[in-house]
């Protein structure tokens, strides 16, 4: 397999995860997109959308979309498993991801941020108060759905990690290096306190990757 990734995505971050959980180290191709490398012409033909990740499968398949590709590691290798064994927890695990893949990060990724001051003239204070905002609103959400639940265990869900925990932690890390403070969410943190003692997690830290800046 081949990762195309880059150290500070947090889509990225998730499917480095979730292949350290599951024992695999792809070949890595790092797509800096700062320098614009997800525009051009070579990336495109690969993945027409610009974005990371990517992941070539040693079956010649390019996966992209990082849910999509940890659930296609985790329908074909399925141990350790990703997501619980009944319906109705996989559709919460999957609904905690997507509240975080979907309505959380979109709004606050480069792409985003970079339109907001490049094409509408938005003000350094007023794009970092537009991150905090949709970064509050929805971990508030989060801290409270996860602190009332008791399917929430020492992680997301129970006391293994899932694709939950997989999408949360990238968060919080971007939510810190935005200067978010992130300590009003008790349960969250302490989620994410139990993921990084893992090395699946602690060796997918942007920090730790070959092209940490």
């Amino acid at each position: 397999m081949r990762l195309y990734d880059y150290f500070r995505s947090s889509a990225a971050y998730r499917v480095r995860i979730a292949l350290n959980l599951k024992g695999f180290a792809p070949e890595r191709e790092f797509v800096h997109l700062r320098r614009n490398v997800q525009r051009s012409d070579d990336y495109l033909a690969l993945n027409p959308q610009g974005l990371v990740p990517a992941l070539v499968t040693d079956g010649g398949d390019v996966l992209t979309q990082s849910l999509a590709i940890i659930e296609y590691l985790d329908e074909t290798h399925p141990e350790p498993p990703l997501l619980p064994a009944t319906p109705e927890a996989r559709a919460r695990v999957r609904g905690i991801a997507l509240a975080i893949a979907c309505d959380i990060h979109p709004l606050n990724n480069l792409r985003v941020l970079e339109y907001l001051k490049g094409t509408l003239g938005v003000t350094d204070a007023h794009k970092d108060a537009w991150y905090k905002y949709w970064i509050d609103t929805g971990l508030e959400a989060l801290e409270t759905r996860l602190a009332r639940d008791p399917a929430t265990g020492r992680f997301c869900h129970g006391d293994a990690p899932t694709l939950a925990d997989i999408c949360l932690v990238p968060q919080l890390a971007n939510a810190r290096r935005m200067n978010i403070d992130v300590t009003p969410y008790a349960t969250l943190t302490r989620i994410e306190a139990a993921a990084i003692s893992l090395p699946a997690f602690v060796d997918a830290a942007p920090a730790r990757q070959p092209d940490a800046e």
